[in-house]
């Protein structure tokens, strides 16, 4: 299962030309495409929170939205344990 996975961009990397951002998940640091955000006119900025999905931002949204939404992962229990495990694995790899 691949579930949307809420993070926070700790930084932003040329984003006029590559659309590239740092986001923390769960205390790993991944690289992911802020572009479908922009292309809808969504400014990023550090410190937001965003929905991820396999590697893209799909929306951004508040911290009080991020925490709800956390916390409703972390009742599914297995489903989001594996897909934090599979980010962790990612990161070593």
């Amino acid at each position: 299962m691949c579930l949307g996975i809420p993070g926070r961009i700790v930084e932003i990397f040329d984003a006029e030309k590559r659309g590239i951002a740092k986001a923390e998940v769960g205390g790993v640091r991944r690289n992911v495409s802020i572009q479908l955000l922009e292309n809808e006119g969504t400014s990023i900025q550090i410190g937001d929170w965003i929905l991820i999905h396999v590697g893209f931002a799909l929306c951004k949204f508040d911290e009080e939205e991020a925490a709800a939404t956390l916390r409703l992962l972390n009742g599914m229990g297995t489903a989001y344990s594996d897909e934090m495990r599979a980010i962790e694995k990612s990161e070593r790899e």
